[in-house]
């Protein structure tokens, strides 16, 4: 289950092998700050686009609701059943309900914190896939997954509830992401989708005593390392989990793609028999070229505190450098013409990105480029060149340079 924040990030889930695609429409959803959301006209496009790739479609509406957005949260689950999207992930039992009442599948959201099989049950009598409190270690979920099986324990569809866990990306400081911080200093909440991600941030402790000041060195205390499972995923498949949920509504489109595809590809050696250690660090140094702040395993192996960034932002092992857009694409020859917009230079033999609306995410190394048709071996800010490609691009795609990134901390 990938996030899908942008339409790039749309076709670059479906380009890495998701079975279901999540997404936020207006500021009903806790990412409605951070993600460039889509708006009600949008749903009938989305759920196109990926049925027509046979992939399940979710509408996150997440938030708190308050009165005077009933009646707007009505509108958005009535618009939402009316284009055909799967389920809705929700918290609120007012969106619970009215899912409920007009027939639209419901997923139990991970602010509802669900920790035990009582609030399993609970949940069951409105909710087909539940989401499990992310604090929670594997031990106690397999626990659920048996008291689901062992009970006969079935949602609105008449079918085994499903239990969704978290397997990878950021994770938030407070319990199952609810946090008041952000809040607290500026007014924008958290639990509203609104959040700052102040928690990102190195900080200093002072004595107010004596004005004596510490800087916390290498440790960013309140900022946990993303979530990494691809080296016990096998532990999570025999847990009885049946949906792995991508975190990322706020990444780029390359960050969706690749963490799609390596856990797609997980699941199938799982499933083969081909799960092995080698493959499992080809997965990890893939995932580490996208954005990051280091890996660590949750809570799930039984750790009881986070692990914590040791540096502000991303630690991927590669870096986009934009260069500029594509202006045409000659089908019959398979050829893009670019502009050079920045003062950048791209050389034969450098790897490419072109991420677009309906390209997705396509990588390539340059092998020849061509400037006023004669081949050159680089470019410049200005130029118009063009290279061969292996999938046709889109007019107004952009395309960036990949660098390895070489610097030690």
């Amino acid at each position: 289950m990938a996030p899908v924040g942008s339409w790039e990030s749309l076709q670059a889930a479906l380009q890495g092998g998701a079975d279901a695609v999540y997404f936020g429409v207006g500021k009903l959803n806790m990412r409605s700050r951070s993600a460039a959301n889509f708006t009600v006209d949008d749903l009938p496009r989305i759920v196109q686009t990926a049925s027509a790739n046979g992939v399940r479609t979710y509408l996150t509406v997440n938030t708190i609701i308050y009165n005077h957005e009933i009646e707007e949260m009505h509108r958005l689950l009535e618009a939402a059943k009316a284009a055909g999207v799967s389920a809705i992930i929700a918290s609120d039992m007012a969106v619970i309900g009215y899912a409920n009442r007009i027939g639209l599948e419901v997923h139990i959201s991970t602010q509802c914190n669900v920790s035990n099989v009582e609030a399993v049950r609970w949940y069951a009598q409105f909710a087909d896939v539940i989401v499990t409190a992310r604090e929670l270690p594997l031990s106690q979920v397999a626990e659920i997954t048996r008291f689901i099986q062992d009970n006969d324990i079935r949602g609105p569809k008449g079918e085994l509830v499903q239990v969704e866990v978290f397997a990878h990306g950021a994770l938030c400081m407070s319990v199952s992401g609810k946090c008041y911080l952000s809040l607290d200093n500026y007014n924008y909440s958290a639990n509203r989708g609104a959040c700052l991600q102040l928690c990102r941030r190195g900080y200093i402790v002072k004595d107010k005593e004596s004005d004596l000041e510490l800087e916390i060195d290498n440790e960013y205390i309140m900022s946990p390392k993303d979530l990494c499972t691809i080296g016990f995923l096998d532990k999570i498949v025999k847990a009885g989990v049946r949906v792995l949920k991508i975190e990322g509504r706020g990444r780029s489109a390359d960050y969706v793609r690749t963490v799609t595809e390596c856990y797609r590809e997980a699941v199938a050696a799982i499933a083969d028999g081909t799960y092995t250690q080698e493959r499992i660090e080809e997965w990890t140094a893939r995932l580490a070229t996208v954005f990051n702040r280091g890996f660590w395993d949750g809570y799930y192996l039984g750790r009881r505190m986070g692990e914590w960034s040791d540096r502000y932002g991303s630690q991927a092992t590669e870096n986009k450098v934009y260069l500029g857009l594509v202006r045409n694409y000659f089908g019959r020859i398979n050829v893009a013409e670019v502009q050079l917009q920045t003062a950048e230079t791209l050389r034969v033999g450098d790897e490419v990105m072109v991420i677009g609306e309906t390209t997705g995410v396509y990588r390539a190394t340059v092998g020849e480029m061509r400037l006023d048709r004669d081949p050159v071996p680089e470019v410049h800010q200005g130029d118009h060149f063009s290279f061969a490609t292996t999938v046709p691009l889109r007019r107004g795609d952009k395309v960036y340079r990949i660098d390895k990134v070489t610097d030690e901390f």
